[in-house]
């Protein structure tokens, strides 16, 4: 009998132990897609193509993580006289190539723009995804290569898709005066929160003792515990003009993260539903009314772009934007 209980618990054990593993290593470490798949995906939903992008004037660029990792970049300077710049920030197991299909939208309102590689993605180095931990660091870090190549005086705004969207949303917390604004589709809210979600909820799996468990591994492998990663926490203490971009049909990152972002940020603020989106893939359901609403938090924030490279009075901010549904 006691014989019997010990084998039972081992295999219990044993189960647990795979489990926390494999959850960990889906959480930071999933196998990256490569940029054939990644382009199929774009071409197959009509926004961007790898022909358009092999044809783009361009240029890599490089820095140095604060903790040693060499980052990788890619800047397009279609706009020399402008002062406006955009940094774009990619989601999970993808690259700066998801990227491209919003580069238009930025250089149509005269922005430079800068599509990079987060930590273990695309060409940068990196052994953990730590959902903005660490990333929004690699984000400012950026922002300086920005100015110190470019000058004191560039104006800058981020865009993120879902982990990008939670990264610049972290980055609120510590963002550099010359970032203007901040654009996040599909963002998580709290990280604890959403990791709840789809073990229990897309994973059909306990969240109790998984849950711990993995924030274990995190803590002793990755250097950071999910309680440390809440973007909810960094709009809380940030007035920072920030628009919220979600599809109603994402059950990934579930929609209502991005409705409670909305209702806890503090000054300019606007909310887009696209219906009918899924996960990551807003863009593409709707390019026009997301492209009217990324030009409005522009116009309303920076002003109009004069060609010339002088940028008019923007509208006041002063208030909180409506949703648009």
């Amino acid at each position: 009998m006691l014989t019997t209980l010990m084998i039972t618990v081992l295999l219990i054990l044993i189960i647990l132990n795979g489990m926390t593993r494999y959850a960990f290593r889906q959480i930071t470490q999933m196998k990256l897609q490569t940029d054939e798949s990644i382009y199929n995906n774009l071409e197959k939903s009509g926004v961007f193509s790898r022909e358009r992008f092999d044809n783009l004037i361009k240029k890599e660029a490089h820095i140095t993580s604060k903790d040693g990792l060499r980052l990788s970049g890619c800047v397009l300077e279609s706009h020399p006289e402008s002062k406006r710049w955009a940094i774009i920030v990619h989601g999970y197991t993808v690259s700066l190539h998801v990227s491209t299909q919003y580069i238009d939208m930025f250089e149509r309102e005269g922005f430079n723009v800068l599509l990079i590689d987060q930590r273990r993605h695309g060409n940068s180095q990196g052994k953990y995804t730590t959902y903005g931990f660490m990333e929004k660091y690699d984000v400012d870090c950026w922002v300086n290569w920005i100015i110190e190549h470019y000058g004191e005086d560039r104006v800058i705004g981020l865009h993120g898709q879902s982990i990008g969207g939670g990264t610049v949303i972290e980055y609120l917390s510590i963002a550099h005066p010359n970032v203007k604004f901040v654009v996040a589709e599909c963002p998580y809210s709290d990280l604890t929160e959403l990791l709840r979600h789809q073990i229990k909820v897309l994973n059909k799996l306990p969240i109790y003792p998984l849950l711990p468990l993995v924030n274990i591994q995190m803590q002793r492998r990755a250097g950071f515990r999910m309680q440390q990663v809440s973007p909810l926490r960094a709009v809380r203490y940030s007035s920072m003009p920030l628009l919220l971009i979600h599809g109603t049909n994402d059950n990934f990152v579930p929609t209502h993260m991005s409705k409670s972002l909305y209702e806890h940020k503090r000054g300019a603020k606007r909310l887009l539903l696209i219906e009918g989106a899924v996960h990551a893939n807003v863009y593409a359901v709707n390019p026009q009314r997301y492209t009217e609403e990324v030009h409005a938090l522009i116009q309303e924030t920076l002003g109009t772009f004069e060609g010339s490279g002088e940028i008019s009075t923007p509208a006041s901010m002063d208030q909180a934007y409506l949703p648009s549904i």
